[in-house]
């Protein structure tokens, strides 16, 4: 059995459901990443070169094992159209052991 620290969501921002869905196809069919979830539009309020800045957005998070957790940004990367993408690695601390078996069995090195 594999401890709960073995896995992690990478989050993430796009500027639209097309690219968010295609870099979460790359992954998945890289077996990278088990699922991802993408949200309904958000509204992001931030700083850049200077000025405030408000952008539509889609949020992805991305499920995976936390060692693969630097393939997926690095892959992840190649296809994102920021200059500087949002990777954040946030850690599972709790969850179903069928769910998490399941992710093992979808990413590379699984099961």
């Amino acid at each position: 059995m594999h401890g709960m620290s073995d896995y992690v969501f990478v989050y993430s921002t796009f500027p639209d459901q097309a690219s968010a869905l295609t870099v979460a196809e790359h992954l998945v069919d890289a077996k990278l990443a088990a699922c991802a979830n993408l949200s309904a539009p958000i509204t992001s309020v931030y700083a850049w070169q200077g000025k405030r800045e408000t952008a539509t957005e889609i949020a992805a998070l991305f499920k995976t094992r936390r060692a693969l957790a630097e393939q997926v940004i690095a892959a992840a990367r190649q296809l994102h159209p920021y200059e500087v993408p949002c990777f954040l690695v946030l850690p599972i601390e709790s969850g179903s052991p069928d769910y998490l078996a399941w992710v093992r069995a979808q990413t590379l090195g699984g099961p």
